[in-house]
Order: structure tokens, then sequence, then C-alpha cells
């Protein structure tokens, strides 16, 4: 749908998520920085406000994705030997890392953003470890990866943070990296040079580790302490091998070793965080960690169900990812999230708290709503003063909400799986638009040269 762009404007909702509630008749005014001026409930339209067409809701934001793997979602659903785990995926998807160019990457991630857009996203943190040519030594620019991405970002309105990744070596045991991990190369100060080297009106910056296995205890510690402000992510606890690789390396399991001896805070993030005990959990709480949640990619690579209950009682700040982007719409990840719990557990509305918060899809969207933001280092997130001005206009006439009571319009949201639920999206106070054709078509380009010969 076509929008004014609102930019020093009022905007007046009939209904409005706001304060983890929704509320009737809500005026809300953007400032001339794209930030909400301020959000007031119960306010009679004026005459020059713009009149959202339906609820509006906040956006999430995308805690953990790997641009370049959309290029090879579909590819890997196939299994022609005895046995197929995470393992052999990442094996196949090297195969699009070795290959995928600057351009390419730049294509296939505008097309990817505008998908999260629609998805529901307005800010996504790129976990970003593909940083050199295809033979290993780098570009002229050595940001040239990393800038692909903010031009795709700016090409399609959504918000960036980008989390250059310090990759060492191939596993615990493995101080080189493998020749196809060849591109993935990065010391301390290579991360942080990447770190300052791309900015722009909607891209901020953190930092990342790829894992325990991959970088050693050493460089992990420098980087913490290079690195005093901002997000700090990590993949972590992903897989049972990846648990069982560190029992045998260090004596302890991947959560315990972490919160044991690089000492994380509320920078940290631990990505996936699938195999924790319970006593790791409580450990992680009290740094004041979050962890972020992938629950469809998780599900794809067969990794395993996190211990949800445990997590939402402990208090820790969860944020949501589309990883492998095998899922790019947020209503869908929390879908999965749920529903993982409720096949394993037998049970029903698994992440309700009854008396407190008995709507799970309202329980879970405001803890991965705050998670999220901590994610990508925002103070602020949703529509409340001071925090960046982005919305989401649910389309009512969607066949999954008809009928439904409006104030059951998020449980419809998430479970009733509409396919087209946001009639609009806000960025910063300006309504986001679809790809050019020019652009869309490059897209495409992309993603067929590199899915060819990727189809067995």
């Amino acid at each position: 749908m076509t929008m004014p762009n609102p930019r020093e404007a009022l905007l007046w909702a009939p209904r409005a998520w706001v304060g983890g509630t929704w509320r009737e008749r809500v005026l809300m005014a953007v400032d001339a920085q794209g930030h909400w001026q301020h959000v007031t409930p119960d306010q009679a339209c004026p005459e020059h406000a713009t009149i959202l067409p339906g609820p509006a809701l906040p956006s999430l934001v995308n805690g953990h994705s790997h641009a370049f793997q959309r290029a090879f979602i579909g590819l890997a659903e196939r299994r022609n030997t005895a046995h197929d785990d995470f393992w052999t995926w990442r094996d196949r998807m090297y195969g699009v890392a070795l290959r995928i160019t600057p351009e390419q990457l730049r294509d296939v991630a505008t097309h990817l953003y505008a998908e999260l857009l629609q998805g529901g996203y307005t800010q996504v943190c790129e976990f970003h470890y593909l940083h050199h040519a295809p033979d290993g030594k780098p570009y002229a620019d050595p940001a040239a990866m990393a800038q692909a991405l903010a031009d795709a970002a700016a090409a399609t309105g959504i918000g960036l943070t980008l989390l250059p990744v310090l990759y060492e070596r191939a596993g615990f045991a493995q101080p080189q990296l493998r020749p196809d991990q060849r591109r993935f190369a990065t010391s301390v100060q290579q991360v942080l040079a990447l770190q300052q080297a791309v900015r722009g009106p909607l891209v901020n910056a953190g930092v990342a580790v790829h894992s325990l296995r991959a970088a050693q205890p050493e460089s992990i510690f420098r980087l913490a302490r290079s690195f005093p402000h901002g997000p700090l992510h990590i993949h972590i606890a992903e897989q049972t091998g990846e648990v069982d690789d560190c029992v045998a390396a260090t004596g302890c399991r991947p959560i315990e070793w972490l919160c044991r001896h690089a000492m994380p805070d509320t920078r940290w993030h631990l990505v996936h965080a699938t195999h924790a005990t319970p006593q790791e959990i409580s450990a992680v709480a009290a740094t004041g960690a979050g962890v972020v949640l992938c629950p469809g990619t998780e599900a794809n690579l067969g990794d395993g169900l996190p211990d949800l209950p445990r997590w939402l009682a402990a208090g820790v700040r969860l944020s949501v990812g589309s990883d492998s982007q095998v899922i790019r719409s947020w209503p869908e990840e929390l879908r999965w999230l749920e529903y993982g719990q409720r096949l394993v557990l037998r049970q029903r509305n698994v992440a309700a708290a009854p008396g407190a918060q008995p709507a799970t899809a309202a329980r879970l969207f405001e803890r991965l709503r705050q998670g999220g933001a901590a994610a990508a280092g925002f103070v602020r997130w949703g529509m409340e003063a001071g925090a960046r001005a982005d919305l989401l206009v649910l389309d009512s006439a969607d066949p999954a909400l008809c009928g439904l009571p409006a104030s059951h319009h998020l449980d419809g949201l998430v479970f009733a799986a509409p396919a087209r639920p946001f009639s609009a999206v806000m960025v910063a106070g300006r309504w986001v638009k679809g790809l050019p054709a020019d652009r869309a078509l490059a897209a495409l380009q992309a993603l067929k040269t590199l899915a060819h010969g990727q189809d067995g």
C-alpha cells in the first residue's frame, strides 16, 4: 500500500501495542531523527494526523542472520547417504560460501532483507564471517563483503547491526582452518577494524566470536577486553557433537566454560544455546547475558530443542533469529518456538505464565522484543518515546485474523498462520517500499547462479 512519509508528523492508530498490551486510539509523533517523540493512548485523532488503516504493532529485531545462506535454502533437503546431520549440511553449505562474490552477496542480501521486512523484522544482526576472496586472500578493500551487506540494507531500508566474526581454527584439536574455511580467517585486530569500517544512517556494529571451537581462548578474552561497549555474539552449544568436543578438550561444557572463564556480561548474546543444563541456564542468568534462539534453523538442521521454560523462568533476555533463512518471518519463528515445546512436553501454551501473562504469543513477543533490542545494541525498542520509529500495520482483513476478537490479534498472527499479515512497514519514520524492478531482477539472477550445481 502507499502511505505518506510521516517524518516530523503525527500518526494515529485505532489500536496499537503499547507497554506490552493493546491500547486504543493511539497518537504517535515522529521526530526529525526518525524516533518516537511520544506514543500516547486514548487520544482523539487530530485533523492533520495520518490514520493507519489497521492495528499497529512494533517490529522485532532479527538477532541472528547469515545472509549468504539465503542462496542455499531448499538445496539440502535430500539425502543420498546413510547419515545426514548438521555437519554434512555444513560441508555442502560451504560450496556456496566459497563461490559467492561481493556483488552476488549484495544482491542475495537485498532479496533477503526485503523478505525480512515483509516478515516483520526491521533490524537484522548480521553474523558476518564471509570476509575474503574465494582464494582466501583479502580483497583490496578488506571490508568489501561487509559493505555489500550495508549496501543491501540501504537498498531495502532495513536497519543493520554488522557483527564481524573472529574465526581462527577448525576445531578444538585443529589449530588451523580447513581449506574450505579459508574465506573466514580473521584475527582480533581484523575484527576490530571491520567493526569500524562500515557505517550508515541505519547501520551500527558489534563484534562476534564464531564459537569456542573456532577461536583460541586468549583471542576471545582479548576481543572482549578490546570492545567494552556494544553487542558481542557467539555461537554456542548448538550441537551435541560440539558439547562433546568441548568437554573432551576443556573438561567443561561450552556454556559452563564460557561462564567460568570468559566472564560474559550484558554485552554478550549466546546464539542457540540449545544444549544447556539447568545449572548453565542459572549461570547465564547471573551474568546478564542474552540468548538468541533460531527455532526454524534449529529444526531444519536437527539441532534439538532448547529448554524454553527454564530460559523464560530464569529471566534471561531472549531474542529470535532467522539464521540460515529457511524461515524469514518472526510470527512463524514464534510458532515453531512454542510448537517444538508442545511436541516434546506434550503440553499446550508452554510459554504462557498463568496469572502473570496467560497469552502465549504476547509473552513470547514481549520477551523477544526486549531481548532483541539488546542483541542489536539498542537501549529502547518498540512503541515508546525515544525508540526508533519502527512499526508494522496489521492487515485486519487477512483471512487468519478475520473474525478474531481484537484482543486476540497477536494470538492469530502467531498461531493461525497468516500468509500476508502486514499491510505496511515503517523503519525510522519512513514507510518501506518494495524493491525496484532492476534490483529484484539482479537478486533473482544471483540466486539462480549460486543455486546452479548445488541441487544434489
